[in-house]
């Protein structure tokens, strides 16, 4: 009984589109990412070319491809010389900006755009292709502001799928095209079949003319007939699609037995598409006797008759052509790509195509041009136009070069082809790695994403164009201000006739000063990296370290907590390998300990004097000016009596000096806030009694009183909240008060309405909303005299009330609903029947994101401690053109378990609110204090996340801007002390987890960490040139005289240091040797004196072809202490070979096995136990022959037992023993599966095994010989299956953790858990729960799959139900639908009853457990252990305390 949990979210871009999805103007990308669905909006910016907005341009330069650890930084390569030396440029740059996104329950194949008739937001449609032959056509809701699901279409029934020997569902290659004009969609599924789903579009019941738009242009009287069609459109047509239909492909013509591709052309009048296809399987071993095997047809379709007709068939192509990409005008026609050639076809079937290396005469006897030699590989390459209306395509080769297909025409019908590469100086080798998909989202600018490197979007000019912008560079730097500043897409449009004129000042040079002298032709294009999305797969290994954070001098743990470690995981292919740092918490860089204890709150101010005059916003203290440092800080004390006391400090080069001789009064108690008004001239103190203003001096100015006039009653201040020139203040009887500062600074109260005297508030928030993004009305006030600030109240009820001041008389906005946390908060929302509420205790609107982009958000926080976010949006009225405030939920956090923590003074428990901070190294954030802090941390390409920092309770933090902590912080400890921090550098925060990029700029096959010397030990692999050798195998070849020459893997060894990321030694393997396996072991060195020294084993296999027998070797190395290079203290350790032998098979496994020190090492089909020697060799003991291909080879820590898998035949687990040396197999998988990675799971006195296997599938297995369906013992009880719907990689047992012992349960629990990590970039975690736990998370899961929507109506109870094997079509409950029908808690089906007859345990989906705070508080299940316990038992899902 276990729970499965997503930490991060995948990383590798399969699939994007650019289409208007949001409006009819947007213009949006959306990228898919296997099971996640992003939708971003293109935002142009105006930066300088050495701002911080254009880091991610410099982090995918070439020095990548140079050998690393000489002297260059490791966390981003550095610049070239001349790029080093450009001067600051002020740039049009492309980013990013995230709108929504969905986890979803299902696999994405494909996307596509679809123009519908009429949808909610205007803007067209989205269809999506998933696994097991499933479309979801869904459209934006901007009233809801998320997408909304129009249909769901199935084609998985079982009369399709006739042929016994056809391939299942999840084994056919499945793919999507639509038709350019929308008029349909195909779907080709199965082996042999077509869904074809026709949409109803403007004009169908019509009589269709000789116009043809594509051909003759916009039509005069278009928009009138589109009007008047969609106004006539008869009342059946009530969705926007006709019914679907399924075609066999052998129906259309008996040729296409073996389809290979189709797509939907342009320039037809009817939907119309290319496919091709061979009669016979291709195949590169029968070349010579099935040579030129391929066909192109082009067919069009009768949408209503439901029938097709040939137009066109062009025979004895090549045999490999694997894709079709219909071309729009100028060009048209089709373009067929092949791995040694390009071919285009055009209406007529007239044929141009161009040959791209030495095979392309060798493989085909086709008529083409010769350009062999560019030596280009055109495997898995992506192809897409350079912008509408261009004659040239982009093409992306499988190593991340460039190159430049040009059509030749001769009026309108093209006469040849030309290719050429981009110059590695035009920016040609910007890409480091292959792309999975390309999309073109703006003149001279295209997203390409990529599933082996970081996804970049690409932007591109001419050099003559580059000429003309330097003879202009007078006028554009006349605007000397460093702001960013925001542009339409609209002002990158200039002069029609000149195609690329749209983008002369949108690009940057790479290399200004030698791109103008490079050879190549003078209309060549420049590259350049606009913004890159970072990608973490695909993760092949992973390493585990114990660190030990920095803490402050003087400060003991108060508390027993459990080791921290740090993750690094392998990620990247090719020149884009890399090593990438996971930490779950923030270790922040200590810059400084300042002299101040017993603190209680501390406050940064920037003050100005009056006589300076210079106008300075600040807000909560914190000054929004990056280049002005701050000046003071106070901090509040409580001391021992429970008396409180202000201390004002001032920063002096020499540190912190105690202000004094001023009218600042220490002894006037202790601070509820600090701000400043009036531009920072005037420095507010709120006391609990009242209001003292001073100069920028610390010269008192005024002293307002909190003493009620009318009453006399003295409330006292609890929270107080400053917007120029409005200070909020919260007082303990619960009423507010509202203060503003004329002119001189003096301070005088607003007055207040009947309704907001009347009330009882709790919390209350002012926010500047200086460009109306919350489009609320001015009230009774005009515009002129109605202010740009808004503060918000919540009430005792639970309710939210806006006010625009200074009006207080009426509200704006009224939601009485807040508290219960609904996911779409209006005026309008209401709760019929019910109590359930939560528990608001605190209120704050904040600006959230990055130097980017940055908007509000509403964040609420409850006596638990929980943040929940929302995020304002503007819904349109029904009927109106105008719009209403509504707030969407975007998130809500479950911090970790509070530490066992109790202060001695109840003042320390005072609430500490939320502390809004602007440019945290470059971060608009929110941190929460107290006994979990967190920061709220969001980027522009990412929702808001939730991190905690590793400094243990935090009473207070404000923003610190100095110049030894420049746009820092400084925040007081748990026992008082003061420290001043910074966020750590080179670090990202998108993914919830910190995490810090090393790039190697080689690919990383397997990695350890040796404990003993602090260091890293990794295999990495680069390719190389293969020549055949004259050797006993290869005696009679001949010398091949080609210059294009295959290509082969060459390992290494390296050894990185794990504090400065460099490597500091290298041993290189020979040619075809590559790394399969790496283990930091401890093994017994002697025979006689049975020493024990800690070694690094390394497995290696040698490709040698598949017609010799594989090799492999092991090595032992240890790390030994040398003499450092100069300048270099971290070269002073080096790898000594201990051994090398080499064996029989590849090696793919080593581990510890037994008590005496030897070594468990997989080779080829057998598993062996071999001991080092004194001469050095490594003598086998024992041995155990298993069946084909090990993957697996793991023995649990101190018993003996070892467990193995086979690439195909499962999984055993086996036993070792020492006296006499042997190995016998235990049990074995009661059926086949294809194993991937595997590792054990203890849970008590119960021993479980996880194993992945090829069809993104984990499965739980028990030893259980005492359970009668295990016979014995003999075999394992296959207790669950899950669908993790990525590939894993990685299978790894985290240590068991000891937490410290209560005084209820004396005995220290233990804590396991299992970490997985995939191709696509994401880790999960799956740990073991009681079974109480599970049988309340289990009703709860069930709960929230009928209770909560799901994005694209699909199903997440079919979807996670995993097969019990690794072969079999997945069954129809599996198919991931709502529509589905599947019993049990963990899915039905054929996995469903297999679960339940192997044990009938399930894994729990921790991702949609999560989800529990989405529904609104009366929606919430309690499980029957009331909302509070519920929250609690979720508090800790998914949570490992390692982390």
């Amino acid at each position: 009984m276990q729970c499965y949990t997503q930490l991060t979210p995948p990383t590798a871009v399969t699939h994007s589109l650019s289409l208007p999805f949001l409006s009819p103007s947007a213009n949006n990308l959306i990228v898919a990412k296997t099971s996640l669905l992003q939708i971003f909006s293109v935002k142009s910016i105006i930066s300088n070319a050495n701002s911080p907005l254009d880091k991610p341009a410099s982090a995918i330069q070439e020095s990548n491809r140079t050998r690393p650890g000489e002297g260059n930084d490791p966390q981003t390569p550095p610049l070239s010389s001349d790029q080093s030396t450009q001067r600051a440029e002020r740039l049009h740059t492309t980013k990013l900006v995230l709108v929504a996104q969905y986890d979803l329950s299902g696999t994405i194949l494909s996307i596509a755009r679809v123009k519908i008739l009429r949808s909610k937001s205007g803007g067209e449609a989205l269809l999506v292709a998933l696994r097991d032959a499933k479309l979801s056509l869904i459209e934006w809701d901007p009233e809801r502001y998320s997408t909304t699901t129009i249909s769901i279409h199935l084609y998985e029934q079982e009369n399709i799928q006739r042929s016994p020997w056809e391939p299942d569902l999840g084994q056919s290659i499945s793919y999507l095209s639509v038709d350019p004009r929308s008029r349909c969609a195909a779907l080709k599924f199965s082996a042999r079949h077509v869904a074809i789903v026709p949409f109803h579009q403007a004009g169908d019941d019509l009589v269709i003319d000789d116009y043809d738009p594509e051909v003759d242009g916009e039509r005069i009287d278009s928009a009138v007939s589109s009007l008047k069609s969609e106004n006539d459109a008869k009342p059946t047509d009530k969705t926007p699609y006709a019914p679907s239909f399924v075609l066999s492909l052998l129906a259309l013509d008996p040729s296409l037995s073996h389809p290979l591709h189709l797509a939907f052309l342009y320039e037809y009048r009817e939907p119309t598409f290319g496919i091709i296809s061979s009669q016979f399987e291709v195949s590169t071993a029968l070349q010579h006797e099935r040579r030129d095997t391929v066909s192109y047809t082009v067919f069009t379709l009768d949408l209503e008759q439901r029938a097709s007709t040939t137009l066109l068939s062009v025979n004895s192509l090549p045999n490999d052509l694997f894709a079709v990409i219909p071309l729009p005008l100028p060009v048209g026609g089709a373009l067929l790509v092949g791995t040694n050639e390009l071919i285009h076809v055009d209406q007529a079937g007239k044929t141009n195509g161009v040959g791209v290396n030495n095979f392309a005469k060798q493989s085909t006897g086709f008529a083409m041009l010769d350009q062999a030699d560019l030596g280009l590989r055109l495997e898995y390459c992506v192809i897409e136009q350079l912008g509408p209306d261009n004659r040239e395509l982009l093409i992306v080769l499988n190593n991340g070069e460039l190159a430049v297909l040009n059509f030749k025409t001769d009026g309108r019908s093209v006469s040849g082809l030309s290719l050429r590469r981009i110059d590695p100086h035009c920016g040609g080798h910007v890409l480091l790695a292959a792309a999975s998909c390309a999309s073109v989202i703006g003149r001279g600018r295209m997203f390409v994403g990529s599933e082996k490197a970081d996804s970049i979007i690409l932007g591109w000019s001419r050099k003559s164009d580059k000429l003309k912008r330097q003879r202009s560079r007078v006028t554009s730097d006349q605007d000397p201000s460093d702001e960013p500043l925001e542009i339409d897409d609209d002002d990158f449009e200039d002069d029609d006739d000149d195609l690329y004129s749209a983008v002369k000042s949108d690009e940057q040079v790479i290399g200004e000063g030698s791109l103008l002298l490079s050879t190549g032709a003078s209309d060549d294009y420049i590259f350049r990296v606009h913004e890159s999305m970072q990608n973490f797969g695909p993760m092949r290994d992973v390493a585990l370290k114990k660190v030990s954070y920095e803490k402050p001098r003087g400060i003991q743990e108060a508390r027993a907590e459990s080791p921290k470690f740090e993750l690094l995981a392998s990620s990247g292919c090719g020149s884009a390998g890399a090593l990438t740092a996971f930490n779950r918490e923030i270790s922040a860089d200590l810059v400084d300990q300042f002299n101040i204890s017993d603190a209680h709150g501390v406050w940064t101010v920037n003050a100005r004097e009056i006589s300076e005059g210079t106008s300075v916003k600040v807000v909560n203290g914190d000054s929004a000016t990056a280049n002005e440092h701050d000046k003071y800080i106070i901090v509040s004390r409580i001391r021992e009596t429970g008396e409180g006391r202000s201390t004002a400090f001032k920063f002096t080069s020499t540190g912190l000096e105690e202000i004094k001789d001023t009218d600042f009064d220490p002894d006037a108690g202790a601070t509820v806030e600090i701000g400043s008004l009036n531009s920072e001239t005037r420095i507010v103190q709120v006391l609990p009694g009242e209001l003292r203003t001073y100069d920028g001096g610390f010269g008192l100015a005024q002293i307002f009183p909190m003493t009620d006039d009318a009453t006399g009653a003295e409330p006292k201040v609890i929270f107080a909240d400053f917007s120029d020139p409005y200070v909020l203040l919260v007082r303990d009887d619960s009423s507010v008060m509202v203060l503003r500062a004329d002119e001189s600074g003096d301070l005088d109260e607003v007055e207040q309405g009947e309704a907001v005297r009347e009330d009882k508030w709790v919390s209350g928030s002012l926010y500047e909303d200086s460009n109306d993004v919350l489009r609320l009305e001015t009230g009774d006030d005009s515009e002129d005299e109605a202010g740009n600030v808004l503060m918000f109240l919540l009430s005792h009820g639970g309710g939210l009330q806006i006010f625009r001041l200074p009006n207080l008389k009426k509200a704006v906005y009224i939601a009485d609903g807040l508290s219960f946390l609904p996911p779409f908060l209006s005026t309008e929302f209401t709760v019929r029947r019910s109590t359930a509420r939560e528990n608001l205790k605190e209120i704050l609107l904040a600006e959230l994101g990055d130097a980017t982009h940055k908007s509000p958000y509403l964040i609420l926080r409850s006596t638990n401690d929980d943040l929940t976010i929302y995020q304002p949006y503007q819904s349109p009225l029904e009927g109106s053109s105008d719009t209403v405030l509504r707030f969407l939920k975007s998130s809500s956090s479950v911090p970790r378990p509070a530490a066992e923590q109790i202060y001695e003074d109840e003042q320390h428990n005072r609430i500490q609110p939320l502390r809004a901070i602007q440019d945290l190294d470059s971060y608009s954030t929110v941190f929460m204090p107290g006994k979990t802090p967190s920061f709220i941390l969001k980027s522009a390409s990412s929702p808001p996340q939730f991190i905690s920092p590793r400094t243990g309770p935090v009473r207070s933090l404000s923003r610190l801007n100095t110049s030894k902590c420049e746009r820092g912080f400084v925040y007081i400890g748990d026992d008082g002390s003061t420290h001043a921090a910074k966020l750590p550098s080179a670090c990202q925060y998108s993914t919830g987890w910190v995490t810090r990029r090393i790039f190697l700029g080689e690919e990383v096959q397997a990695l350890d960490y040796h404990q003993g010397k602090d260091s890293y030990v990794i295999g990495t692999v680069h390719t190389t040139d293969f020549r055949l050798s004259e050797d006993d195998f290869h005696n009679d070849s001949v010398m091949e005289d080609t210059s294009f020459l295959p290509q082969i893997d060459q390992g290494s060894i390296k050894l990185l240091d794990s504090k400065t990321w460099s490597i500091i030694d290298i041993h290189d393997l020979d040619p075809g040797e590559v790394v399969m396996c790496i283990k930091n072991v401890t093994l017994e060195t002697s025979e006689h004196t049975h020493a024990r020294e800690e070694l690094v084993a390394v497995g290696t296999v040698v490709i040698r072809g598949e017609d010799l027998p594989s090799i492999g070797r092991i090595y032992v190395f240890s790390i030994i202490d040398v003499v450092p290079e100069p300048g270099r203290p971290e070269t002073g350790r080096k790898l000594k070979l201990f051994t090398k032998e080499e064996v029989k098979g590849a090696v793919t496994g080593l581990s510890e096995i037994g008590s005496q020190g030897f070594l468990l090492v997989a080779q080829g089909p057998k598993c062996l136990v071999r001991g080092l020697k004194e001469d050095g060799t490594i003598l086998p003991v024992a041995f155990m022959d298993m069946q084909l291909y090990i993957t697996v080879a793991k023995e649990l820590r101190g018993t003996g037992l070892l467990m193995t898998g086979d690439a195909f035949k499962g999984i055993w687990l086996s036993g070792y023993y020492e006296e006499p040396y042997q190995m016998r197999p235990f049990s074995k998988s009661p059926q086949k599966i294809e194993v991937t990675a595997a590792d054990f799971l203890p849970d008590g006195k119960q021993l479980y095994m996880v194993v992945a296997d090829a069809d993104c599938n984990i499965h739980v297995l028990q030893f259980d010989p005492d359970n009668p369906k295990s016979l014995s013992g003999q075999r394992l009880l296959h207790q669950a299956s899950f669908h993790t719907g990525h590939s894993i990689t990685t299978v790894t047992l985290l240590p068991t953790l000891f937490s410290p012992p209560s005084s209820s349960d004396p005995q220290p629990p233990q804590s396991s858990a299992i970490l997985l990590t995939t191709q696509t970039g994401s880790l999960a975690l799956l740990h073991p729960l009681p079974p109480s736990l599970h049988r309340t998370l289990a009703a709860l899961q069930s709960h929230l799959q009928t209770a909560l929507p799901h994005p694209l109506g699909l199903n997440p109870r079919a979807y996670r139900a995993g097969s019990a094997g690794s072969t079999g079509p997945r069954s129809s409950a599996a198919a991931g639908t709502l529509g589905s029908v599947s019993t049990g808690m963990g899915g039905g089906g054929a996995g469903g009853d297999m679960m339940m007859m192997m044990g009938g345990g399930t894994v729990l989906d921790g991702g949609l457990l999560r989800r529990w705070g989405e529904g609104g508080s009366w929606k919430r299940w309690d499980g029957g252990q009331g909302e509070g316990g519920m929250g609690a038992v979720l508090k800790g899902l998914g949570a490992w305390d390692g982390f």
